[in-house]
């Protein structure tokens, strides 16, 4: 008898879960974490990872299982670039902050105000200041022409527990960074791992 009245427990459980992922919901909410800059280098460059921060807004927005997800914030981006110009060592410590707006597609499981989430999508990046750690002329060879407008793609894992949600992203760059060396060029990659809360949902 018991074992009946707890599977009839968890198919109402089961059945109240899915007819909320079916209605349509919006939820609203901040986030802030830390995130760790990979820029991929090639030829002439090396690039030690440093870490960054972030800090803004997300929606949601989902029905059927499927959820679309925009987000703005601003964003700091740290690395360091080692290489040479003529045989003279040349260094940039360089940072750049930008406003970043992602837009995700997707999905998430879950019950009882506890689910797991899976999200993909692009990123588009607007410079707000960039400043480059330039020693000598012969730094040159490490400067990036950073431009004002930068793309990338996001996937990314997420946990939820109530009003709380936890992400770890990994940010593929997809445009080319020109750094003014013949055929040498830097994509911007990153690691973002974010605390969130939800302010209110309907």
């Amino acid at each position: 008898m018991k074992q009946f009245f707890y599977l009839l427990a968890i198919s109402l459980c089961t059945a109240v879960s899915a007819r909320a992922q079916l209605l349509p919901s919006v939820s609203f909410g901040v986030k802030a974490g830390a995130n760790l800059s990979s820029f991929s280098t090639s030829n002439t460059l090396s690039s030690d990872n440093r870490a960054g921060f972030l800090g803004g807004f997300w929606a949601r927005i989902g029905a059927g299982g499927i959820h679309l997800q925009p987000e703005i914030y601003y964003t700091s981006k740290n690395v360091k670039f080692q290489g040479e110009s003529g045989g003279v060592p040349a260094t940039n410590t360089a940072n750049f902050k930008s406003i970043d707006v992602p837009i995700l597609v997707g999905t998430k499981i879950g019950l009882l105000g506890v689910g797991a989430r899976l999200n993909t999508g692009p990123l588009f990046s607007f410079v707000t200041s960039q400043d480059q750690s330039i020693g000598d002329a012969f730094n040159n060879a490490t400067r990036l022409r950073y431009q004002d407008q930068n793309y990338a793609w996001q996937f990314g894992v997420g946990l939820d527990v109530q009003r709380v949600s936890l992400d770890l992203r990994y940010e593929l760059g997809l445009n080319k960074i020109d750094n003014g060396v013949e055929k040498s060029n830097v994509r911007a990659n990153l690691f973002n791992l974010t605390l969130a809360y939800r302010l209110f949902s309907f």
